[in-house]
């Protein structure tokens, strides 16, 4: 199925209904994100966009450092006769040799640098980023594997996209390099069109990003098979962590022909996969024979509207209960 045989008609917050073409992007001359350069990770073979450069590492931070895969050295530690040292990791892919003066290395720990290391306490890696936190060197590595201020993976659902960055930075580049909709408001309004719905394939038709109450939202509208049949989902995402995810909530509609389906639950963060959630079926799901009664006439063209909207949740410090406040 090819992205560009959809078409998506939107609108949002009473903006009346336009076309949107699926590769087509409504420029803000005022988008508060510029764009910044790229740091180029080539232990991960990612593209990463920081907000600031990660300071070098201090003498210590190198001697701590493997001279094969450049990583932290953590328990065992192995050396060589002549002190060399390396991780256990690439011990294993040296063949037994020191990489630095081709001796055999045998089963030699390096007793003192482990000693070294567990003496240490060393900030998050992610400290440039707004990471507050200091640890003993052997929690660091646990820390920074679910660091609230670690970089997010590009939503982008229809490639294997592989930047990563903080929001801003994946904001401008949804909208610059994958030529992301972009929408100001907390409803929408959209007609999914597709001329033979027969042919179904698991391909991503569309993500669109929305702007409301201060943060960013991915709504995303696909087909897959699930089983033997091509079911279409709706679902969204928030751009940032779970625990600020819970302060929002959304729903979704799709009807025709006096009948209609409604979901209604909690946004997912991003730092869930796409796929993962698609697999979990979190979201509106509509089958096959459903979206084609929706779509009216002879069953021959897929015309789904979904409408939606997101609010916030406030809680009222009289009651402690928790009440929608939706944007104007």
């Amino acid at each position: 199925m090819e992205i560009d045989s959809i078409e998506c008609i939107s609108s949002s917050d009473g903006i009346d209904e336009e076309e949107i073409h699926p590769r087509q992007i409504h420029h803000n001359h005022h988008h508060p994100f510029s764009s910044k350069p790229h740091i180029n990770n080539n232990n991960n073979n990612v593209n990463v966009l920081f907000s600031s450069v990660i300071p070098p590492a201090t003498s210590v931070h190198e001697l701590l450092e493997c001279p094969v895969c450049t990583n932290s050295m953590y328990p065992p530690i192995h050396q060589c006769h002549n002190g060399h040292t390396l991780c256990s990791t690439c011990k294993t892919r040296v063949q037994n040799r020191c990489p630095t003066c081709r001796q055999e290395l045998g089963d030699i720990r390096c007793l003192a640098l482990e000693k070294v290391a567990e003496s240490l306490e060393l900030p998050c890696k992610y400290c440039p980023l707004g990471c507050p936190e200091i640890f003993p060197y052997y929690s660091k590595l646990k820390h920074e594997a679910h660091c609230n201020f670690r970089p997010y993976s590009c939503p982008y659902a229809g490639s294997e996209c592989s930047v990563v960055g903080d929001i801003p930075f994946l904001v401008t580049h949804l909208r610059d390099d994958h030529k992301v909709d972009m929408h100001t408001g907390c409803t929408f309004n959209h007609r999914y069109v597709k001329s033979n719905p027969r042919e179904v394939e698991n391909a991503t038709w569309m993500l669109t990003v929305f702007h409301c109450f201060g943060q960013y939202f991915c709504l995303h509208f696909e087909a897959f098979q699930l089983g033997m049949a091509p079911v279409y989902m709706a679902f969204l995402r928030f751009m940032g962590d779970e625990s600020e995810a819970r302060n929002f909530s959304y729903s979704l509609e799709v009807g025709a022909n006096g009948r209609k389906l409604i979901w209604e639950g909690t946004p997912r963060s991003v730092r869930d996969s796409h796929r993962k959630v698609r697999d979990s079926h979190d979201g509106l799901i509509i089958q096959r024979n459903m979206a084609l009664f929706f779509s009216g006439g002879d069953r021959k063209e897929l015309k789904l509207r979904v409408t939606g909207r997101i609010w916030k949740e406030q809680q009222n410090p009289d009651t402690g209960v928790c009440i929608p406040n939706l944007c104007s």
